[in-house]
């Protein structure tokens, strides 16, 4: 059964803008934010980035107790607790700050993440995690999502030369690591009018080039 259409992208109506960056561990989302956010902001937004899990204490929480975790958690427990984290960061934090007038709401990581981590890499399944988010406010999605694209090679090498210990989801296995790619790859295909796919093996200088391209496009 088709359950995409369950989703819903953000509606504004006071020139608001919600963006998600998604990608594997080692793919410039951290520094490619930080280069969108000040973009918006030279251009008079008021800009809010956020990550997932966490952005607000409940959320936060929920981060430490999954990445922190010693014991493999059942991938439903998975899901659903970032789902609990992103149902109460729209609530107390995105969703209220989108009603300013141009404001910018940029999250590292969202939905895409979800089928991707929990629904490939844990096999429940792409449908399962969308029938997660059918019901509101989790079945709101962002106007545009930037997919930072590089094979697992870059991934790894990228991790190894940060040299920081590796949490819960970084210490997986790369056959873990390849299906987190084709989930996204999975998410690219399904949503092309949301999910855009950067090449992000690419200077950073090009990435955010086309970054900021790409949202010129659809501000």
């Amino acid at each position: 059964m088709e359950l995409s259409h369950k989703l819903v992208p953000f509606n504004s109506k006071t020139g608001s803008l919600f963006i998600s960056m998604e990608g594997i561990e080692g793919s410039g989302k951290s520094t490619q934010i930080k280069i969108l956010a000040d973009f918006f902001k030279k251009n008079g937004y008021e800009v809010l980035t956020l990550r997932e899990p966490g952005g607000t204490k409940f959320g936060e929480g929920l981060r430490s107790a999954i990445l922190e975790s010693d014991e493999p958690l059942h991938p439903l427990a998975e899901a659903y607790l970032f789902a609990s984290s992103r149902a109460q960061l729209l609530k107390e934090k995105v969703l209220p700050f989108l009603k300013r007038s141009k404001s910018i709401v940029i999250l590292d990581r969202y939905i895409d993440s979800s089928i991707a981590y929990q629904g490939m890499a844990r096999g429940l399944g792409a449908d399962a995690i969308i029938d997660i988010h059918s019901y509101a406010p989790l079945n709101i999605v962002p106007n545009i999502t930037f997919y930072l694209k590089i094979d697992l090679e870059t991934s790894m090498q990228r991790q190894d030369a940060r040299g920081n210990t590796k949490d819960y989801f970084e210490k997986e296995s790369k056959i873990f690591y390849t299906k987190l790619i084709e989930g996204y790859d999975l998410c690219a295909k399904r949503f092309p009018q949301r999910v855009q796919s950067i090449d992000a093996s690419k200077s950073l200088e090009d990435v955010s080039h086309e970054l900021i391209s790409l949202v010129k496009n659809v501000l």
